[in-house]
């Protein structure tokens, strides 16, 4: 079981990359956003109820997941990345999936995960796998009001 777990909050190991690794998670969100989109899978504007429970199950399980290895890796440990995929779809929900659209989410998304203002540092407060994830969560909806300001006057 700890195997099945480190490899989902490490999303199939990226987060060992050796150089940000919070920024290699955020990568690979925006890979599978791109191909939910071109394989039809699911999107974040036509089908966004499948989305969103896409994003609660992932979240619960990056949750429980993170919580089983906390005492191990300690917390927030810079390998687990589930919350940085977390924080990047919520950042892209209802937004149309463009090349630009996804650039301009990740930038978004990594200016508030890095800097962490507007209370997203307090989030940081709460125990085991809630604390790792709800900085990105907090992050990711920042990020998505701004993307749909932005989205709407392109």
């Amino acid at each position: 079981m700890r195997f099945i777990s480190l490899f989902f909050v490490t999303v199939f190991g990226v987060g060992y990359s050796p150089f940000a690794p919070g920024t290699a998670g955020a990568i690979v969100a925006c890979t599978s956003l791109w191909l939910f989109e071109k394989f039809n899978l699911l999107s974040t504007t036509s089908t966004p109820i499948l989305f969103i429970g896409l994003i609660i199950i992932t979240t619960i399980v990056g949750i429980v997941a993170s919580n089983q290895l906390e005492n191990e890796l300690g917390k927030d440990a810079s390998i687990i990345v589930i919350d940085e995929v977390i924080g990047m779809w919520i950042t892209m929900l209802f937004v149309p999936l463009t090349w630009l659209t996804i650039l301009i989410g990740f930038i978004l998304f990594r200016f508030f995960d890095i800097l962490k203002p507007l209370g997203i540092k307090k989030m940081e407060n709460f125990n085991g796998g809630l604390g790792v994830m709800a900085d990105d969560m907090l992050a990711g909806i920042y990020s998505n009001i701004l993307l749909l300001i932005i989205v709407r006057f392109l």
